[in-house]
């Protein structure tokens, strides 16, 4: 799964999921083969990291940094894995909710609005 600018991925560090961070952007490292990936780290309050790394490490592959090993593993909304949408959705429809016997309500936020 390529993993590319605006991305939720989670860092996991030394195996262990760390924290989330955005890609903000990825721009050719001076080293061919190299990248500088801003990462816009999910911590309050929010920080900028910036790595150069490999483009297979960008896509998953473990790595290390100073001997503590490091993982970027791309965050995928379920939605987006079931391959369900809520685009277009009405107050009227019901979504289909992986682990649950029964579907979600859509609740439009927009049409809440609105009423007040």
């Amino acid at each position: 799964m390529v993993t590319t600018i605006h991305d939720l991925v989670s860092i996991h560090i030394e195996n262990q999921p760390a924290f989330f961070a955005r890609i903000e952007d990825i721009v050719p490292d001076k080293k061919p083969g190299w990248w500088k990936v801003s990462l816009l780290v999910l911590t309050n309050p929010l920080q900028i990291f910036t790595w150069i790394l490999e483009e297979s490490q960008i896509n998953g592959t473990p790595f290390t940094m100073g001997g503590t090993p490091i993982m970027l593993e791309k965050v995928v909304s379920p939605l987006e894995q079931t391959d369900g949408s809520l685009s277009g959705a009405t107050e009227k429809d019901t979504v289909e909710v992986p682990g649950k016997k029964e579907p979600a309500k859509v609740v439009s936020l927009a049409d809440r609005k609105k009423e007040k």
